[in-house]
């Protein structure tokens, strides 16, 4: 399959309002698969959540190791065929067990190894500045149209892409 060409139609600050305006031209029956939202001059974000020492090394460590622990676990307790269920979840505990002393005990390895260059946490995401609402070039004014009809029902959000 070719990909059409394609034209911006309106640009909006939110993902909300960009998602809010491809709703109100689903709702009036445009074909919304010929439609795509696109993120502009993305930047990456870091935010702080807080200081890391040892101990909360040791727990992140922990609760990533945990879950895996109790899943492989429970896989492998399945293969029981004597009873699966009461050794599955009995397998499941132990694998949980394991998952977060080995977990704890890398991260704090991890930790260790960085020599207090990194103390801190943090969640990285990425956030673009502004939301291009964009169609296949044969339907673009048609969009245009329609999503000019949203701004003066609602007196929100987009302004029209220049073209």
């Amino acid at each position: 399959m070719t990909e059409q060409p394609r034209r911006p139609v309106a640009t909006y600050q939110t993902y909300q309002e960009a998602e809010r305006a491809v709703d109100h031209l689903s709702d009036q029956g445009f074909p919304v698969e010929r439609v795509a939202i696109i993120g502009q001059d993305v930047r990456l974000v870091e935010q702080v959540v807080g200081r890391m020492d040892y101990g909360r090394a040791a727990l992140h460590g922990a609760a990533s190791g945990a879950l895996p622990g109790a899943l492989i676990g429970w896989l492998f307790g399945l293969l029981d065929w004597v009873d699966p269920l009461v050794s599955a979840l009995l397998v499941a505990l132990y694998g949980l067990i394991f998952g977060a002393i080995v977990g704890a005990l890398f991260g704090l390895l991890l930790y260790a190894l960085q020599g207090g260059r990194r103390d801190f946490a943090s969640v990285r995401s990425m956030e673009p500045s502004r939301y291009d609402v964009v169609a296949d070039e044969a339907v673009a004014d048609e969009a245009v149209r329609l999503l000019g009809g949203l701004r003066k029902t609602t007196g929100t959000g987009g302004r029209p892409a220049h073209t």
